[in-house]
């Protein structure tokens, strides 16, 4: 139970160490409502690993729904009180970012790392030792992981699909994945850059992805271009311009208002005239350096001035407005255009290219559309659903599959999936801890014991009853047999990397990393200190005030 902690003086008079209202626990007390929290956290997202996997429904305070099973989206969207359940928060998150798949896997995976240290911890072994142990188990579980891991051509499309479709087997996407899979190959693999040693590098920012709801997801498409969410600025422009010479322009087509007070006489009319005049001269001028250049697409960062439009749509130059700067530099990317800050600067050097640019509607809004562009190393996924829930989560499951596709392009090595890996590791670990010396031997053996629990879940969630399934992973590995995992959508332990199911190597050593670092920083803590909550200003007591009368 939490308690405040006195002092006492040789006299025997107590004395407030901590601020009143402060509550702390300690020793295997601390330990074990620690353990117990991130116990609780894992068993949260257990049941929504793999295909067989349940959804979640997050309903937020505003009343806002969201149905995934994505273990990073289930974490951050519920709101975690407990300082030792936000640490599993976290990892999920930092798997997320880092990896992209896996978040589910190592959180399970921590739960089982915990539930296993207490059962040593009841029985006398020190937690200092379980953490040295655990660590050596980890780094163990590394070498071997390096060992069994197939090496493949970064660029290998056969291969990547095969990962993009493991990936979105176990989310809403799923019957739609072989299709999404070539989709998300063929975006990654046009905009990856070849660096040294014939390695690539892979930013998943060039692979702008928009959604609208309506259609289904078989709508789906890539362009090989960008989407804007802008519509052309003026009804007398064209709207659809076939072989488009692109400027883009990152200051507005407007009348710049000079920076201090500036004050003009006008003593007549004509003087007004003479001024208005001057406006739309200089707003010309700015127009005809565009044409000049030989540009029939203009997207602008900023404003267009509405005299300026008028002109444009004159030279029969498609013109977008108010650009994210994001887009402006994906568009350079994709067209190969360079962005000017000024008209001055702007010559037919500076201009992309795209074979088409095309005002469409999508739903209920308009939308330009530029597409075919030469060797884009930026590119557009549409994403499309029946309904503003499906296609959250669909994004969210491509965005998964977008990351394992980054993965093994940038490491090009692979697993099986299904559980295969993970019995693999514990069975080598285990044969591994019997050379160890000490109490170290027992948190190795535990630690193995923790990475079954991934293909256990896997079966339970199936429906398999799991004690035949253990038994029956633990013969096949024993017999050599590397890739027998859990089929869930067979008939429970095959090989899996014959069945094509495979994952990254670097998602698998993400988890290993995330979920050691997790456990072993919660098994080291020994003492909760809690601040007594902060609370709002007190009332004045009743009649308070009639004194001062």
């Amino acid at each position: 139970m939490a308690e405040v902690s006195y002092g006492r003086t040789e006299s025997g008079q107590q004395v407030l160490i901590l601020k009143e209202g402060t509550s702390q626990s300690r020793g295997k007390q601390a330990q074990s409502n620690n353990i117990m929290a991130a116990k609780l956290i894992a068993n949260i997202v257990r049941s929504s690993l793999g295909p067989r996997g349940m959804d979640k429904m997050l309903v937020d305070s505003m009343g806002d729904v969201t149905i995934t099973n994505d273990g990073a989206t289930i974490l951050k969207d519920i709101d975690v009180q407990h300082p030792a359940a936000k640490m599993l928060v976290e990892i999920a998150k930092t798997t997320d970012n880092e990896v992209g798949d896996g978040t589910t896997s190592a959180v399970v995976l921590t739960g089982a790392l915990l539930g296993n240290a207490e059962e040593l911890i009841d029985k006398g072994v020190h937690p200092t030792v379980i953490v040295d142990g655990y660590k050596k188990a980890a780094a163990q579980a590394r070498k071997i992981l390096h060992q069994i891991a197939i090496k493949v051509q970064p660029t290998d499309v056969v291969t990547l699909t095969k990962v993009a479709r493991t990936t979105m087997a176990s989310k809403l996407v799923s019957n739609d994945s072989e299709a999404l899979a070539n989709l998300l190959v063929e975006a990654l693999l046009q905009v990856a850059e070849k660096v040294e040693d014939g390695k690539y590098k892979v930013d998943i920012d060039n692979v702008k992805v928009e959604k609208k709801a309506g259609g289904s997801l078989k709508d789906t498409r890539l362009v090989k271009g960008i989407i804007l969410d802008k519509e052309v600025v003026h009804s007398g422009m064209p709207k659809r311009i076939e072989k488009a010479k692109i400027a883009l322009v990152n200051s507005a087509l407007e009348i710049e208002k000079t920076e201090f007070d500036a004050k003009i006489n006008i003593n007549n009319p004509g003087e007004i005239k003479r001024f208005l005049d001057e406006e739309n001269k200089m707003l010309k001028d700015m127009v005809e350096k565009i044409s000049g250049s030989g540009a029939n697409v203009l997207v602008c960062q900023k404003g267009i001035d509405d005299v300026a439009q008028h002109y444009l749509a004159k030279e029969g130059i498609l013109s977008v407005r108010r650009a994210k700067e994001s887009d402006i530099t994906k568009l350079a990317k994709a067209t190969g255009a360079r962005v000017v800050t000024g008209l001055d600067d702007l010559s037919k050097d500076d201009l992309g290219y795209a074979a088409l640019v095309e005002e469409r509607k999508v739903e209920e809004d308009k939308w330009v559309f530029i597409e075919g562009c030469k060797n884009p190393k930026a590119v557009t996924l549409l994403i499309r659903g029946g309904s503003q829930r499906v296609i959250d989560e669909a994004e969210r499951s491509v965005h998964d599959a977008i990351m394992t596709i980054k993965d093994v392009v940038e490491k090009p090595m692979i697993v099986g999936g299904g559980g295969a890996v993970e019995e693999e590791l514990s069975h080598q670990l285990m044969q591994w801890s019997s050379t160890l010396p000490g109490r170290e031997q027992l948190a190795v053996r535990k630690y193995a014991d923790a990475l079954e629990s991934i293909p256990l879940a896997l079966a339970e969630n199936a429906g398999f009853d799991t004690l035949d399934i253990q038994v029956e992973l633990r013969e096949k590995h024993g017999a050599g047999k590397t890739w027998h995992g859990v089929d869930v959508l067979g008939s429970g332990v095959q090989d899996l990397y014959k069945k094509d199911v495979i994952e990254p190597a670097s998602v698998k050593e993400q988890i290993i990393n995330s979920a050691t670092e997790c456990s072993c920083m919660i098994l080291r803590i020994d003492d909760v200190i809690a601040g007594s909550k902060m609370r709002g200003p007190q009332a004045p007591p009743r009649g308070g005030m009639e004194g001062m009368e």
